[in-house]
């Protein structure tokens, strides 16, 4: 048979695969350049870009454990104006197939729309996810995607100040996540990722204290899995754009998992951090999946999930 198609169409943007580096894990691409090659993937999501200097959480930030990762960074990053100027224009030079979208964070809602309005006119992306899963702090720390009228303030500030795509990332605690995700649509997004991390604490058993210097933190790797599935089936089941399927990927299988479930997109997280060499792998196991099944076109694939009568 001829070479399998791996590409995807998404929010009007062709990948020429679907495998993304999440948020968090890729910096601003750069950082990776010398250990993945970052135009093999589909795209990678950079870290989360805010108007002012993020230095975030005290350390220890990250700490492994059995089956999985924890981290409370704290959405570091040097701010908009930095971003802007240093590092949009690298990604504009150094990729020219892989799409980058960039992550977006606010501490109320209007910082949203006014970090997307002072990069719109840079060169070196395709597109927005706004991470909704981070506090309002106006709104004593709930998170922007847990209400509905937040959520639809983040994203119409967004849309607004923008043509480009829009992703809103979507946190797995919350009741209906389907329901979030519709509302973030009617706001003018253009697709929903699924999902961010779970809250969850790793207790430094010697010191009696919390293992990182936060405190409480954000739980990744294997066993997010199944959830980050489930919620993009529900999301699928709610609305028709398109979706990126985040957590506990590390294989083929992982990411087929996902597109069943009805994503077009699938980021890799934590594997990466362990094994930068994985996401290739990924990409390159996918080609032998789909030849040594027959599939012709791995969008095919896209949403044939069978639910239980």
């Amino acid at each position: 048979m001829s070479a399998p198609s791996l590409a995807m169409r998404a929010a009007g943007l062709t990948f020429q695969n679907p495998v993304l580096l999440a948020s968090g894990t890729a910096a601003y691409g750069r950082e990776l350049d010398d250990v993945i090659a970052l135009d093999a993937l589909g795209g990678i999501v950079t870290k989360a870009v805010s108007l002012e200097t993020r230095h975030g959480n005290a350390a220890p930030r990250v700490w492994d454990f059995e089956g999985g990762m924890i981290n409370a960074v704290g959405l570091a990053n040097p701010g908009v104006d930095t971003v802007k100027a240093d590092h949009l224009p690298w990604l504009a030079h150094s990729l020219r197939r892989a799409q980058v979208l960039v992550n977006v964070v606010g501490r109320v809602a209007e910082d949203f729309g006014e970090v997307v309005a002072k990069l719109d006119d840079a060169p070196g992306f395709a597109a927005y996810e706004l991470n909704v899963s981070c506090p309002n702090t106006r709104a004593g720390g709930l998170e922007f995607g847990a209400d509905a009228a937040a959520l639809t303030t983040v994203v119409s500030r967004a849309r607004a100040a923008t043509k480009r795509p829009l992703f809103v990332k979507l946190s797995p605690t919350l009741p209906d996540v389907g329901a979030m995700a519709r509302v973030a649509v009617e706001a003018g997004a253009d697709g929903i990722t699924v999902i961010n991390t779970i809250p969850g604490l790793v207790i430094d058993l010697a010191a009696r204290k919390p293992a990182l210097g936060f405190g409480s933190g954000g739980v990744s790797g294997p066993g997010l899995r199944p959830i980050g599935v489930l919620a993009t089936a529900k999301v699928r089941r709610a609305v028709t754009v398109p979706i990126i399927g985040v957590g506990g990927v590390a294989s083929a299988e992982d990411v087929l998992q996902y597109l069943v479930a009805g994503a077009s997109l699938v980021a890799v997280g934590t594997a990466a951090l362990a094994n930068p060499r994985v996401p290739e792998r990924i990409v390159r196991d996918l080609d032998r999946w789909c030849r040594s099944r027959g599939v012709t076109a791995l969008a095919d694939l896209v949403g044939t999930l069978e639910w239980p009568a």
